[in-house]
This record gives C-alpha cells, structure tokens and sequence, in this order.
C-alpha cells in the first residue's frame, strides 16, 4: 500500500510537524519570516509538502500548463481536414457511421443531418506535414514542436459533465482536480506561490459562453491547500494581496504569529487537519504578498517577447496575458497552470464566431511554445491545448444558411500537446473519411491523464488516496499511458 494514501499517517505526520513547529521558541510565524528572509522568490525552497517517489518512471516534466479551450473548438476547422467533405457536401450523414450515437437536445429535432465541408482552407506546415486551417496562421509555425492527437475521445455529450471529467476524471462532480492530484503527489517547486494556479479569459468569439465554476479547480476530499488559486483579471490578482492602510508589514507578521498560535491551540484540542491548512494558507498568503506583485508585473518584459503573444498581452484578463502570466509562473516552479479561454461553443455562426476566436488565442498560444523553448523550459514543461469536446461533422441549423454552426460530438476531436517529453512533429490517431468515428489509436480521457502523470513522474494506478473507505486515482480504475507519442 502507498504509505502517502493513508489518510490516518498523513494526519500523523502533519500534526506532529504542527506540534513542533507551534511549540517551537519561534512558533510557526518566525519559523516562515525566517525561511522567507533566507530565500527569493526563484530560488526559494519546496513547500513542506514531500515529493513522492514512483519508482521506474523517470519524469520528464517538472509542470504543466493547460489551455483548456472551453467549449468545444471545432476539429474539422481546425486540425482534421477531410478532403472527401468537399465531395460529400450536403449529402445527408450515412446511419451505418452515426449508429446509435445520440445527439443533443439542440439537434435531436432535426430531421436531416447534411454533411459540412469547412469554410475554411487548409495546408500542410513544416516537416511533419501536419494540415492545419488558415486560422491558425501562427500555429503553422510550431507545427514540428506539437503532437497532434486526433482520437481524443469522452463519453460525455453535454457541457458541465463533459469540462468536469477532464478537469477531475469523472463526470460527477466532488472529486479532486488535475492540478490538486498533481501538488498532492509532487508537492510544489516555490513557497512562496501556489502550486496550482487558475485564470481565466473570456473570447470575442460568442457574447454568451459556458461558464466555469470553482469547483473545476477545487480539490475535493483533498486537503484544501491543493486547491487552485485562481488569479483574478482586474485589479489585485489575488484579493487582500495589499495590508490595510496603517497595518505596516511588521504588524502583520505580528497579527499572524498570534493568530497561529490561536489556530494551534485550537489544532491540539481538535486534531482537525483543515486548521492546519488554514495556517498554512495564512502564512502562504503573507509570502505571496511580495511574489505576486513582482510575478504580475511585465513592464520589465523586452518589446520582442511581448511581441510574441500579440498586442492583447498588456491587457490584464486576456487570454495574451495569461499565457504570458503561465511562462512567467513556469520560470518560477508552479507546478500546474490552468488557463481556461470561454467562447468556443459554436451552434451557430460558425464562420464568424471561429475566427475571432482564433484570433484572440493563435498568435499567443503559439508565442507561449516559442517562449518556453529559447528559454530552455519547454523541455521540462508539458503544454496541452484542447476542449471538452469536438464539434459535428452536419450542420446544426440550416443547411447552407450563413447563421449555421455544429453540435457536441465526443467521439472523436483534436487536442494537442508540446514539450515535456511529447514527441514532436507528429500527429497520433486517425478518423475516418466523416471525421465522425475513430479508426486508429484512440485516446480516452483516462488515458489522456495517465500519459500527463507519466511525463511527470507518477503511476497513474500509484497516486491514490483513501476516502470513505475506497481508494481513489485521477484515473479511476481506467486509464493506459499512450506510450506511441512519448519520446
């Protein structure tokens, strides 16, 4: 048994550390402002949290940054070109390759169902040939550094379940996210920011876009120090991050050394674990009070990297930004980046919506990879983009009508993935000649998490905890490392 599973142990350990370090001639405050004056914010020590050891699998990523593409970007206009469509334009979707797949509730009434060709054009870009849309101009250029995964596959059809299974590795919701598994297995690279750390932009694509809950990033029956912090769009990335007028610094510290001998007194008559992630996230907040500020801020950042991610980057919130804010966060050991880009939930009006939405994340998605790699960090940092789910290979809609767009489909779709031991220039899986079902090399979402856990390190089937008398894994009781797209 994974002695880091066993909840009783883990409750052990850290209360004793409490107990030592509440008990201490400096208590737990002077024990933080003494590691915090003896450390910077990129050459701090790791968090308390231990590395765990996952024998035989030597990592090849240290951090993740996700562009989660919330929505569903649509495939067939963006990655997986079929030629055939131009053939089968309008001709309705063969049942022997529907089969019995059902539909959503915006489609379900239609009484055809015409194949679409794209609108858009596509060509092959740098040595691996990869197609890719002319929407995505930039994306050309990093086409020898991406993997393409064309057999992503869910069982989810619909939204909230469909981003939740991605984000926790099931459709229900209550279990521990990605990044919370991750800091609860890996612990984090810098003290003095949050392991895991959320933003979130809105597209110009669709005025009204699925939303994304707290709960996405939360972490469960995890303790609540690997939540993820999510860094807000306008003003103080965090809230509180600034002392109130008149409270200097020293009388803060002050205010925190006696709140936290409160909250251990409190701990020694309880045994309740949670207080002591409530000290520590005190004390996590006091350090982010200098690593923040000096994290946010890219007024020092050369004209020729901001040109990289587009003239959007010096606005705070958008999605430029944040992929900048991700570097800048990998350069300092967070351990997992979640970006999540809204917009891309295209029933309608394909045509326009999809190119504003291109517009708004190509140019800074691919400034994120070029980044990374002259800095000499994509090598150790896995970047993933892709959505929920793809999108219908038939309209939804009027056939031919300029207002028409697809449906959900979670068959098959596009995701793709760079760095951190990725294979490069090559593309994984393959769809028929419908792009509707899968033909080779399918990729599940447990697969999907597997693989991410394997670059970093970890056993998928190893990272566990236990909970109501069960054993839980990101990954269920499913899931295969896809060992064709690692180097």
């Amino acid at each position: 048994m994974n002695p880091f599973s066993d909840p009783l142990l883990e409750n052990d350990l850290a209360i004793n550390r409490r107990q030592f370090f509440g008990k201490s001639a400096t208590g737990i405050g002077g024990a933080a402002l003494a590691h915090m004056l003896g450390s910077t914010g990129l050459s701090a020590s790791p968090s308390e949290t231990p590395d765990r050891v996952f024998p035989g699998i030597a990592p090849k990523a240290k951090r993740v940054i996700y562009l989660f593409q919330s929505g569903g970007p649509s495939q067939h206009d963006l990655f997986d070109h079929k030629p055939e469509l131009e053939k089968l334009h309008g001709k309705e979707l063969p049942s022997e390759v529907r089969g019995d797949q059902r539909v959503t509730g915006m489609t379900k009434n239609q009484k055809s169902f015409p194949l679409t060709k794209s609108p858009f054009k596509f060509a092959q870009a740098g040595k691996s040939g990869a197609t890719i849309s002319e929407l995505l101009p930039h994306n050309r250029e990093i086409a020898d550094d991406i993997c393409y995964i064309k057999s992503m596959h869910t069982e989810a059809i619909n939204h909230d379940p469909a981003i939740t299974f991605f984000q926790t590795g099931s459709q229900i919701p209550g279990r521990p996210s990605m990044g919370s598994w991750l800091t609860y297995g890996l612990g984090s690279e810098n003290a003095n920011l949050p392991g895991y750390v959320v933003m979130v932009s809105k597209g110009s694509g669709r005025k009204q876009s699925q939303p994304v809950y707290d709960r996405l990033w939360g972490s469960g029956f995890l303790s609540t120090s690997h939540q993820g912090v999510r860094f807000r769009s306008a003003g103080d990335p965090v809230l509180y991050l600034r002392n109130p007028d008149g409270v200097p610094r020293d009388m803060r510290r002050k205010f925190l050394d006696n709140l936290a001998a409160m909250n251990q007194q409190h701990m020694d008559r309880v045994l309740d674990p949670e207080i002591q992630t409530r000290i520590k996230q005190y004390e996590m907040a006091y350090r982010m009070q200098m690593s923040v500020p000096d994290l946010a801020g890219i007024s020092k950042e050369p004209k020729h990297v901001l040109d990289l991610y587009g003239p959007d980057v010096t606005r705070p919130g958008s999605y430029a930004y944040n992929c900048l804010m991700a570097r800048r966060m990998a350069e300092r050991g967070v351990r997992f980046t979640q970006l999540f880009h809204q917009g891309w939930d295209h029933h309608d009006n394909l045509v326009p919506h999809l190119t504003a939405q291109c517009r708004d994340t190509d140019r800074a998605s691919t400034g994120l990879i070029k980044d990374l790699k002259q800095r000499g960090l994509l090598e150790d940092t896995l970047v993933i983009w892709g959505g929920e789910f793809g999108r219908t290979v038939y309209t939804q809609g009027k056939f031919g009508s300029s207002g028409a767009g697809r449906d959900h489909h979670p068959r098959c779709f596009t995701t793709w993935a760079a760095g951190g031991g990725i294979k490069p220039g090559i593309t994984h899986g393959k769809t028929d000649e419908y792009g509707y079902n899968i033909i080779e090399d399918p990729v599940h979402v447990h697969d999907f998490h597997a693989t991410m856990l394997h670059l970093l390190g970890i056993d998928h089937e190893k990272l566990t905890y236990r909970y109501q008398g069960r054993y839980f894994r990101l990954t269920d009781v499913h899931g295969k490392v896809v060992q064709k797209i690692l180097m």
